[in-house]
Formats: C-alpha cells, sequence, structure tokens
C-alpha cells in the first residue's frame, strides 16, 4: 500500500508541473510511481483528479479542490517538522510569496538578497502577478498588496505607506505647458493604468480621502505600470503613479512632479496571509525583515 502523504507531495508536484513526466524528474522517481500514486489517491477517493490528454494535464474540479488542502495539509507538515525547536529552530522550507510585478521587481527581489543571506536554509519561490490572487486555494504563504484593503478573512500588516505623483517628462511639459492647477489635466494626454478601480484609466483620484476625483482621457493606457513609465519617459504624457515606480526619474530629472501642492491619494504596502492559524515560521521572518527594510521611511521616498 502506497504511503499517503507520499502520494499527496506526488499529486501535487504533478499539479505544480503539469506533466507526470516532470514531476517524475523532480521527484527522482520513475514516471510509473509517479502514475502509481496519482492513481492510488483517485481510487481512495473515488473521484478523478486530472484530465488526461497527450498534451497536458487539466486538474477536474474535485482535483482542484483536493490540491488546495492537499497543499494546506502539506505546508503544516513541513511547519511542525521545521518548528520541532519552536521559536529556537530557523525558517526553512519553501516560502511561497506573491507579489506585484513592478513593485516586486524593483523592490522585493532585491531585498531577497539580503533575506537569503539571513536564512541560506529557506528557500523562496517568488510570484510576480497583478491580478488578485487567493492565497489559500493557490498555495500562497502571504502575499504583498498595495492599495487600501478590503474587509476580509485575511491577516493583514502595514509595512510601508505608497504616495502617488503625477509627473511627466520636461520634453512634454515645453510642448504642452505645465499644469497649473488639477482643472488643468483636462486638456493634457493622461497615460492611464487599467489594473485599478480607484485610479483608473479615466479618473484620478486626489486627496487623502480621495474625495476629489477628476475625469482624465489619453492616448495610452495599459495594465503594468512599467511601461507607462517608459512611455512618460519618452515624453508621451502625465502619469498618475506610486513613487517606487517614478522615484529614480524624479531623483534624476527625467520627471517632473506636477502640482506637487496637491494632496494626493494615499496607498499602503500591505502583508496579507490566511487567517485561523500562527504564522509559520518563515513567514514571521519575511514579514519583519521587510518590515524593518522599509521603516522608518520606505526607500523608494527617500531624497524626494
Amino acid at each position: 500500500m502506497l504511503d499517503r502523504v507520499t502520494s499527496m507531495q506526488v499529486f501535487a508536484r504533478v499539479a505544480a508541473l503539469g506533466s507526470f513526466s516532470a514531476a517524475a524528474r523532480a521527484l527522482g522517481l520513475s514516471q510509473t510511481m509517479v502514475t502509481k500514486h496519482v492513481a492510488a489517491l483517485e481510487e481512495r477517493l473515488g473521484i478523478k483528479l486530472l484530465h488526461r490528454s497527450t498534451r497536458r494535464l487539466v486538474l477536474t474540479e474535485g482535483g482542484r479542490h483536493y490540491l488546495a488542502a492537499v497543499e494546506r495539509i502539506l505546508a503544516e507538515i513541513e511547519e511542525a517538522e521545521a518548528s520541532a525547536g519552536l521559536d529556537r529552530i530557523e525558517p526553512r522550507g519553501t516560502l511561497r510569496l506573491n507579489v506585484p510585478v513592478t513593485f516586486g521587481f524593483r523592490e522585493i527581489a532585491p531585498a531577497l538578497a539580503d533575506f537569503s543571506r539571513l536564512y541560506p536554509d529557506l528557500r523562496v519561490d517568488l510570484g510576480l502577478a497583478d491580478r488578485y490572487v487567493e492565497l489559500i486555494e493557490e498555495g500562497w504563504d502571504l502575499a504583498i498588496r498595495i492599495g487600501r484593503l478590503k474587509d476580509s478573512s485575511l491577516v493583514a500588516r502595514k509595512l510601508a505607506p505608497c504616495r502617488l505623483m503625477v509627473c511627466g517628462a520636461p520634453s512634454y511639459l515645453e510642448r504642452h505647458g505645465l499644469p497649473q492647477s488639477v482643472e488643468d489635466l483636462a486638456r493634457h494626454n493622461c497615460l492611464g493604468y487599467t489594473l485599478s478601480s480607484t485610479i483608473s484609466a479615466d479618473r484620478w483620484v486626489f486627496g487623502a480621502d480621495g474625495d476629489l476625483v477628476v475625469p482624465v482621457k489619453g492616448n495610452l493606457r495599459a495594465n503594468n505600470g512599467d511601461a507607462l513609465l517608459a512611455a512618460a519617459l519618452a515624453g508621451q504624457g502625465l502619469i498618475y503613479q506610486p513613487t517606487f515606480l517614478v522615484g529614480d526619474g524624479l531623483r534624476s530629472g527625467a520627471l517632473v512632479r506636477v502640482l506637487p501642492d496637491l494632496p494626493t491619494y494615499e496607498l499602503s504596502v500591505h502583508a496579507v496571509l490566511p487567517s485561523g492559524r500562527q504564522a509559520p515560521a518563515k513567514v514571521r521572518a519575511v514579514v519583519a525583515f521587510l518590515a524593518d527594510r522599509f521603516a522608518p521611511e520606505p526607500p523608494w521616498d527617500r531624497d524626494l
């Protein structure tokens, strides 16, 4: 009889890699043995976990629900083993961290080099995505989210403020003039970010409470801040983006802040993690590390 936990581990790896052969190579098993483990789970559960075709594997609905439970069980087993010595044990295992693309590339990935030197036995699986990820269902230990969080069952810790600024390249401002009031934005080419429901491609929000809403328009919309930054640097128009994105341009003079006296809408950088149980040591370690790194003033705001 095959060991049930091992079968769960095999199934989780098959689901992650999308094939029996890739899972076999990763686990150091034969493809036949990998197939037997998955078949044993399906027989025990009485359901199909995977749809098999010649090109790829697809989880069934039952397989998706079972995978979410399996990932939680395996994480708890890993944490139980890693925390045998409680707080005297260094964080180890694999930390699955999901972060927005631009913030992850600019701020989190460089920080992880220092974090890894502090915890050499801890592996980090970094996911970069601008979509809203489901932590438990998708198997993430925690996520970094930027914005004003809605009520949820997640535990959140604020790591840093996130200021927004309206900016443009000197070349654009020389051609079109410097806006003197918020009403002037209506006649400018405002490059829009499409993934935010608050500050969208059609409206920019100002004021501490977001009570000043300004309709805007422009000839470029994008679902990525770096794309809008590149266009702004090339002189295409104005952008309203976080300082972690525009800070380098402002410090170098490649961008000029517009309407500096206008109170902008401030967001926050949060670490969010599932509730209902004590956070694993690896999660507590990375949250404490990032909170310390971003305090008392986040690096992206320095010298602005």
